[in-house]
């Protein structure tokens, strides 16, 4: 294990450069900074590199360093505390401060970062428009007036607000090369980060486009000739204001221009965009989940138009985002391969699944991990998201999921395997099986308070079945710091959705006289019985139809992603080859432009040169990774012997021990605020863990309650009055 020093020198290597990067986006508006890198761009062009070296190592590659650094720190990171957490005041503003049913549930945290880039974006826009009207040359020539001018020149900068966020935009929904893992963010929680800059770039590059549309529409676009001031800089991210004579037709907008920048690229860009916003909207992609899916792959399409609209040095600033979800993508499908194969499912009584998986035993993850489904006889191209139940330091050789019939994706597969069920012709199907990650939170921070209360909707029971698990797989192993007081609230439509129970069903009986105290208060929301007990309706609805299947079609387990050492050398590895590439490239196929020329060159050359460079820098590592793949991969058969691949009959196990502890209620749902009065009572905790996973409706109660409770906190003695700490888990992507 890493010296405690050395942590902290990766650590403090990491606030540098993030800092430094930071910098470079705040001073890029100005005109010193401007005058400064047009010299150094100048200069960088005597070099074997040119400008674009310069510009790689200066704007894109300090994420990368941060990605390198940040695997690094988390592979040497203890992966659990060495003590129990202590409030401090991160923690305060890590809980609700706002709450609202458009927003969601904020967290001071999440509010100051919000606003710090909004400030930033407002220092940006201001500081180029201001620069923008003190240079407006009153000539006679110039066919626009003076208010059309400068609303063609905020229109312009408009675009420059939509550039920043997509330099952000990618980064959330990294998964195996995701550097938000280094500030503790869950993969699930980022993809909100992800809707909310996607949604703030679609506005400012259709306040852009239309703009310019606008100016162009009133003049008619049908001059002879107008003399525009056209930002655009041939040696610098900054744009040099220059003065030329420009044919301006209407037919100009719908040309691939030769040189400058390409008005029909910006243009396919802006629409694809859009078509992408829109059938992301919750109304589409809930209700046609396959139109969201599919036309969220227009991505590559607007990126692609958007480097050839921005040019190589603009699109630089937007590059880490796209050079890792690259290299992201590929590494994904590397570790996707081979496929694997379902050993055995389970059908309950409420429509769930139990799938059981196999997994290489040296394969960790924590509790809540998530894994990316792929089955090929339903889709070859769709991947689902789901939780995993299990915990790896319980079963070392298979890995389960709990899946709710639901979708149409989700509907094939339970009848699919329903058909298994009722077949009698003895034979049983073997279904590849495709699998990604698991990808889940670095530690296990959330664990360590005096108490938990876990709240959960439906199917969202699902991650506080592994993080049972791995509590009660703590406290058998004998180790400490976990919490020994729990109670889970369960809101279910149905009484057979708590079958579900069942899979926790030893924590249920070991009660007395046990470290681990666990307690269930199960809601039945659309339903009313009188006199009915847990223990009764677990009796009633313990029948499972269980099929193994046949495990011919692969002898491979699940592997899950490769060390963080080793994705941090392959990033520095691909970032150096395209930096390699590029330069060869540029020094074969274009022409040496002597120091300070300012002649147009074709932009759509030197994009097409550093996609080129990037493609092959990304094969070639995804090359690397496969031979050492193949080198690591350990060919397993899954442990599944030939009596349990037969079909097993619909089994039941009759409970005879007492659950008269734990409640049950029908007719309504949970009443919140008499839980968190009582709950400090049947505890005894003062630092307690709230985690819930259900609709948004009750995450956003839950987040009122926490709030209110940490304002009263501020008001009383700290001491004697419990703290509740909100953590939101998510099910559904």
């Amino acid at each position: 294990m890493a010296s405690t020093s050395l942590l902290v020198l990766l650590k403090i290597v990491m606030i540098l450069i993030c800092a430094g990067w930071v910098s470079l986006w705040i001073l890029k508006p100005t005109e010193l900074w401007t005058r400064k890198w047009k010299g150094a761009e100048q200069s960088a062009m005597n070099t074997v590199f040119r400008y674009n070296g310069l510009d790689f190592v200066v704007y894109t590659f300090p994420v990368i360093a941060l990605a390198m650094i940040g695997f690094i720190y988390l592979e040497l990171k203890p992966k659990e505390p060495r003590s129990r957490q202590r409030r401090s005041s991160t923690t305060a503003l890590s809980n609700p401060l706002v709450v609202n049913s458009y927003l969601g549930v904020l967290s001071g945290i999440e509010i100051l970062a919000a606003s710090l880039f909004i400030l930033f974006l407002a220092w940006t826009f201001y500081t180029h428009v201001s620069n923008d009207f003190k240079k407006i040359i009153p000539i006679k020539a110039l066919k626009l007036n003076v208010w059309q001018f400068k609303f063609y020149k905020v229109s312009i900068r408009f675009g420059l607000l939509a550039e920043a966020c997509v330099a952000l935009l990618l980064l959330p929904i990294l998964r195996g090369m995701s550097i938000f893992q280094i500030l503790g963010i869950q993969f699930e929680a980022s993809v909100r980060y992800h809707v909310w800059l996607g949604t703030a770039m679609i506005l400012f590059a259709t306040l852009h486009g239309a703009g310019i549309f606008f100016i162009w529409g009133i003049k008619h676009c049908i001059q002879d000739k107008v003399i525009l001031v056209h930002f655009y800089n041939l040696t610098s991210l900054e744009c040099v204001y220059l003065l030329y004579l420009t044919p301006f037709t209407l037919q100009q907008m719908w040309n691939w221009q030769k040189t400058g920048r390409i008005y029909l690229a910006g243009e396919i860009a802006l629409v694809t965009g859009l078509v992408i916003w829109i059938t992301s909207l919750p109304q589409i992609r809930r209700k046609q989940f396959e139109i969201f899916y599919y036309t969220h792959h227009l991505y590559a399409v607007f990126l692609l138009f958007f480097l050839f609209h921005t040019g190589d040095r603009h699109f630089y600033m937007v590059f880490p985002g796209i050079f890792l979800f690259g290299l992201d993508k590929l590494l994904r499908i590397i570790q996707s391969r081979p496929e694997t194969c379902i050993l055995s499912a389970k059908i309950f009584p409420s429509k769930a699944m139990e799938l059981i998986l196999p997994k290489d035993p040296r394969l960790k993850y924590t509790p809540t991990s998530v894994i990316f489904m792929k089955i090929p006889s339903i889709s070859k191209f769709q991947w689902h998201s789901f939780t995993i139940t299990s915990g790896s330091n319980i079963d070392d050789h298979t890995v389960s999921v709990i899946i709710k019939c639901e979708g149409w994706w989700t509907s094939s597969l339970y009848n699919m395997i329903n058909a298994e069920v009722d077949s009698d012709d003895g034979q049983m199907k073997c279904i590849p099986i495709a699998i990604e990650g698991p990808y889940g939170p670095t530690s296990l921070n959330f664990l360590r308070y005096d108490s938990l209360l876990l709240v959960a909707g439906g199917i969202g029971i699902t991650p506080f079945l592994s993080i049972l698990r791995e509590i009660e797989s703590a406290q058998s192993s004998g180790r400490k710091g976990f919490p020994s007081k729990i109670q889970l609230v369960y809101a279910a439509k149905k009484s057979q959705d708590i079958c579900l129970l069942n899979l926790i069903l030893p924590l249920l009986l070991k009660q007395k006289g046990e470290q681990l105290h666990l307690k269930v208060k199960v809601f039945v929301t659309q339903e009313k019985r009188s006199g009915a007990t847990i223990r009764e309706l677990l009796n009633e609805f313990s029948q499972v139809e269980t099929v193994n299947f046949d495990t011919k079609c692969s002898n491979f387990a699940t592997h899950g992603l490769e060390s963080l050492r080793w994705r941090a050398a392959i990033a520095g590895f691909s970032s150096i080859l395209f930096l390699v590439l590029l330069s060869c490239f540029n020094r074969a196929f274009l022409p040496t432009a002597k120091t300070g020329s300012k002649e147009n060159k074709p932009s759509s050359e030197t994009d097409l040169l550093l996609i080129c460079s990037f493609t092959i820098a990304i094969i070639c590592s995804t090359l690397v990774a496969v031979i050492l793949r193949r080198r690591n991969l350990r060919e397993g058969i899954p442990p599944i012997s030939e009596k349990q691949s037969e079909k097993m009959k619909p089994s039941s196990v009759e409970i005879n021990g007492a659950l008269e502890e734990h409640e049950i209620h029908f007719g309504g749902r949970p009443n919140f605020q008499d839980i968190f009065s009582k709950f400090p009572n049947e505890t005894g905790g003062s630092d307690i863990g709230v985690l819930v996973c259900g609709p948004e409706t009750m995450k956003e109660s839950l987040a009122s309650l926490c709030q209110l409770s940490s304002q009263g906190i501020k008001m009383g003695d700290q001491k004697k009055k419990p703290y509740f700490n909100f953590h939101s888990l998510t099910f559904a992507l």
